[in-house]
């Protein structure tokens, strides 16, 4: 097989590197990981190099496209965002070269538009998985619709006619592990008997759902720790219950934001299904879509 017949994509994220390598018919012939833009010990150029050398060695690999935080300050190289109104064209067409040996790396831009009421808001990755959504799923790129990301740092966006117009970032999977692992809301918590910690998660994340609905989580975030004080919570009920309590005010403070839209949720099932459950609690419902499938069918648009 000829090196020009390959190409890796990849998605550099803060906390890891994914690349997959495929053929000239877009099949799939292997994958590989390495470390996040903030995990790395060495340069990004390093980080990446090393990722890439056994490709190199067994493939003479040279055609690479990146997205995510490989174009951010502290990545390969810097790509400029896109300015919204964004389509699909706007932002294959600010993709940057980055000089690495001699591979041939272009890396995506982000995107930088504003949330529904005006405040700046960026993106690095999830415009990839929008525009490669919009690809697999062409009834997406026509008339206006809602497209959420959750995440460490989730994103609802809404797309007219293809473009993104308008987005809102929440910071639900930081917030979520800050609190659990530093915060007093679960300190000094026991292990759930693991015969009973799946009833009680889910328990706990219903319960969570139904008061996030109402919004003004900070006010609601101590019942963590009262309910574990006082209603003798085990910890896995408290887990989800912080869990639901935040994805529940995530989904109610977006639907307020953007309205009634078609909703179409774009990640791992195991987390587009957990906000299944809190738009369902909501009255509304949501397609679901993968998000690697999404992101390489975005970094397909950078190929040439």
């Amino acid at each position: 097989m000829a090196a020009n017949d390959l190409t890796v994509l990849g998605d550099w994220g803060t906390t890891r590197l994914r690349l997959s390598l495929f053929d000239a018919e877009g099949r799939l012939v292997d994958r590989a990981e390495g470390a996040g833009i903030g995990d790395r010990e060495a340069t990004p150029a390093e980080t990446l190099s090393r990722a890439l050398k056994p490709w190199r060695g067994a493939h003479g690999v040279s055609r690479v496209r990146l997205c995510g935080m490989a174009g951010s300050v502290n990545g390969l190289v810097e790509a400029p965002y896109a300015p919204c109104p964004a389509g699909v064209e706007d932002w294959a067409h600010g993709a940057v070269q980055a000089p690495l040996e001699d591979y041939d790396i272009r890396i995506a831009p982000g995107v930088a538009g504003s949330t529904p009421d005006g405040t700046p808001d960026v993106m690095r990755g999830e415009e990839t998985q929008i525009f490669g959504a919009l690809s697999l799923s062409p009834d997406l790129a026509r008339g206006e619709h809602l497209l959420a990301l959750p995440g460490t740092h989730g994103k609802w966006a809404q797309i007219v006619d293809g473009r993104i117009v308008a987005f809102q970032t929440f910071l639900t999977g930081e917030l979520f592990a800050l609190l659990k692992d530093r915060s007093t809301l679960l300190m000094g918590a026991q292990p759930t008997a693991a015969d009973i910690a799946a009833d009680e998660a889910r328990a706990g994340f219903a319960d969570g759902l139904t008061r996030g609905a109402q919004g003004d989580l900070a006010s609601a975030l101590f019942a963590v720790r009262s309910h574990r004080l006082r209603s003798n919570w085990s910890t896995a009920r408290a887990e989800a219950y912080l869990s639901g309590l935040i994805i529940g005010t995530e989904a109610a403070e977006a639907l307020t934001a953007f309205g009634d839209l078609p909703i179409t949720l774009i990640g791992a099932e195991t987390l587009t299904t957990r906000y299944v459950q809190a738009l369902q609690t909501l009255g509304r419902q949501a397609a679901q879509m993968d998000g690697d499938a999404a992101s390489l069918a975005g970094l397909r648009r950078l190929v040439d």
